[in-house]
């Protein structure tokens, strides 16, 4: 049980994590975006 308990647990921390660098890519590509680019393009995919 104690097993199930520590890779629930691993398994949070890693979507914690994912998340937390997916969201400092998006922050980053909309800054850059902002500065480099006009916001209308729309090459991204909805997704992003």
């Amino acid at each position: 049980m104690a097993d199930k308990d520590e890779k629930q647990a691993r398994l949070s921390e890693a979507l914690r994590a994912n998340l937390r660098r997916r969201k400092a890519q998006a922050r980053e590509l909309k800054s850059d975006q902002g500065a480099k680019t006009p916001p209308s393009d729309k090459s991204q995919s909805p997704d992003e």
